[in-house]
């Protein structure tokens, strides 16, 4: 597949009713837009794999593959697990982010063949699977009093029922959950606008360039008491600058990259290649658990989206994510891969 650019996302509010699934926008927190609808996830398939809560919907990418007519709507989304010890943790196959995939063609059950009207609002298209009043997601619990009001999990109800729906239950006002009930589970909404990247490499450093550098690091040697020279240090101290030089050249390229664009929160290039932003690799990437075929790269979230989520919970470098190259035909929703890659000097997690 031939890759001619990288589209980068940014944060931009939006009314919220265009944020739903008829309107097939990429977005960042909110309940999730479900594109197919009848076969939701299972609450089961929403829990994380070390503390087995549910998780919180992060974010939504809408990426239509065109050379797919079952692909013509698409939507990869983001699943995260909203307790601090889950995101620190150097588990390799914890499940503490999850990334699913739902896609169909153009001629569906559930949407008009032509795009809807964005000058005027509307509401979305409903599903007929109960959603989780809390978190949105398929909620087959019902409120065992007034048995009006749809969960998750019992985690979900226990925190509606604390937070509003003691005071209301069998009210007319059962089946509204007001914003502070739901903050703790839900991370504030924004669209993902996208542009195209503009990106030019800094010229390669000339020979004397170079000299001067390494003049400089072994400059730097002396100054912390090294011996002054790189043949004078131990075998277990040359591996460790060896290892620091490679992850300081990843890092300042990762950082010299994103420079220009500094509030980007994701990077699109499918069958391209990640920006890493430490030599610390995925050691294989694993094959589409539906038809076996090879995964790759389609987008990365950036660092920066941290701000704009008001969390101290999550924590990550960059999460990379990775589908099935023929993205295969699903019905309802395919787990894909997904990659966390912390910071320098810690431990990479995968899922």
């Amino acid at each position: 597949m031939e890759v001619t650019s990288v589209d980068l996302g940014f944060l931009e509010p939006c009314e919220p009713w265009l944020l739903t699934n008829k309107f097939f926008r990429s977005k960042v927190g909110g309940k999730p837009a479900w594109l197919e609808l009848k076969h939701l996830p299972k609450p089961d398939d929403l829990l994380c794999g070390q503390c087995n809560e549910p998780l919180g919907s992060l974010c939504q990418v809408y990426a239509p593959v065109e050379a797919n007519e079952n692909s013509f709507h698409r939507t990869l989304y983001v699943f995260v697990c909203l307790t601090a010890a889950c995101n620190q943790s150097p588990e390799p196959e914890a499940g503490t982010i999850k990334v699913l995939r739902s896609q169909l063609p153009r001629r569906n059950e559930y949407y008009e063949y032509d795009p809807p009207d964005e000058t005027k609002e509307s509401p979305a298209i409903k599903s007929p699977v109960p959603l989780c009043v809390v978190c949105g997601c398929r909620g087959p619990k019902l409120c065992s009093r007034c048995k009006a009001v749809n969960y998750c999990s019992a985690a979900h109800q226990r925190l509606d029922w604390k937070a509003v729906h003691k005071s209301v239950c069998c009210s007319e006002e059962g089946s509204t959950v007001p914003a502070s009930a739901t903050s703790s589970i839900q991370f504030p909404e924004f669209e993902i606008i996208t542009e195209e990247e503009e990106y030019e490499p800094k010229a390669k450093l000339s020979e004397e360039e170079n000299a001067k550098r390494q003049l400089a690091e072994l400059e730097r040697l002396k100054q912390e008491g090294k011996a002054g020279a790189l043949d004078e240090l131990s075998e277990a101290e040359l591996d460790q600058y060896s290892s620091d030089q490679v992850e300081d050249k990843t890092f300042d390229k990762f950082k010299e990259r994103i420079s220009a664009d500094p509030e980007q929160v994701l990077r699109y290039e499918r069958g391209g290649k990640p920006l890493w932003l430490s030599p610390k690799l995925p050691q294989t990437i694993p094959p589409c658990g539906r038809c076996a075929g090879r995964r790759v790269f389609e987008f990365q979230i950036m660092p920066q989206l941290l701000n704009s989520l008001n969390s101290e919970q999550l924590d990550w470098g960059t999460l990379v994510c990775y589908t099935c190259e023929a993205s295969c035909d699903v019905q309802g929703y395919a787990e894909e891969y997904i990659f966390r890659q912390d910071v320098l000097n810690t431990d990479t997690a995968k899922h």
